[in-house]
């Protein structure tokens, strides 16, 4: 540690001592196999919806999959799946709430009267709430989706130092710039020694519905370019689908028929084996 440390990990590019882990239980009752980052260097790119989906795609799989929005002040992860709250709880422990086909979801707008208010809270408060979803609800889960909040601040760091992750799916889009806010995150997740399993390009493209051609809305894609860069797979390249679209608005992101996240869930499913 530096002799001029100020403890705040989140200004800092050293590799020491401090910066390690420290993994807290989760709640005595909650049954948790794996648990599954999903982030992305800058807002706007499509984590919740990879977050969700990939959920979807392990319960089609077989197994129990969750999701724990740490998306504090933008949680949108209740209205993907159609839920709402209030979730119930016993003073000690909180339930998560259940979707349709059952996946387990627990997310700041499932405890708010009113899910349109808006979470204005600092950054160590959005934090304390991350970690009793971590530590005060009873998951039953093989496979947790921690949706983070965009960027290297509070949450994830949060999230890594305190949730045992065994491993995270970075998501992007085409553009040029998003490729440099990539490497912020591959380089946060190595600094916090924390497996990389891939890169999921959202809004890769769009398919005439007429040719079939795919038409490069945000220009050429640069996720093969990146994931050369950081010796990383590239677990998916999704669409623009208005389709996905459409389920997603009304709450039936379940029913969506695409199989675009099949690779990246059969890498996450590995996770099991080992």
């Amino acid at each position: 540690m530096s002799e001029a440390c100020t403890h705040d990990c989140s200004s800092c590019h050293s590799n020491c001592d401090h910066r390690a882990p420290q993994h807290e239980p989760p709640h005595a009752r909650s049954r948790i196999q794996k648990v599954i980052g999903v982030v992305s260097g800058k807002g706007g790119v499509g984590k919740s919806m990879t977050s969700a989906m990939l959920a979807v795609s392990m319960r089609r799989l077989g197994f129990k999959a969750g999701v724990l929005d740490a998306d504090i002040t933008g949680p949108s992860i209740p209205r993907l799946f159609g839920v709402k709250g209030p979730a119930t709880g016993d003073g000690e422990s909180i339930n998560p709430v259940t979707s349709r086909t059952g996946i387990e979801i627990m997310s700041i707008n499932l405890l708010l009267e009113d899910p349109e208010a808006p979470v204005v809270w600092r950054g160590p408060v959005i934090a304390g709430a991350v970690k009793q979803f971590w530590q005060e609800v009873v998951w039953d889960v093989d496979f947790l989706f921690v949706d983070m909040p965009p960027g290297t601040g509070d949450v994830p760091l949060t999230v890594f130092q305190t949730l045992p992750v065994d491993g995270i799916v970075i998501v992007s889009s085409p553009q040029e710039l998003v490729g440099m806010i990539v490497g912020k995150a591959v380089q946060m997740a190595q600094m916090m020694h924390v497996p990389i399993l891939g890169l999921v390009e959202n809004m890769s493209y769009v398919q005439c519905p007429d040719c079939g051609k795919h038409i490069n809305v945000f220009g050429d894609s640069h996720v093969d370019e990146i994931a050369a860069k950081y010796q990383l797979p590239v677990l998916a390249k999704m669409p623009i689908d208005p389709e996905l679209a459409k389920e997603a608005d009304a709450g039936m992101i379940e029913v969506f028929a695409g199989e675009y996240l099949d690779n990246a869930a059969q890498t996450v499913a590995k996770l099991l084996k080992k």
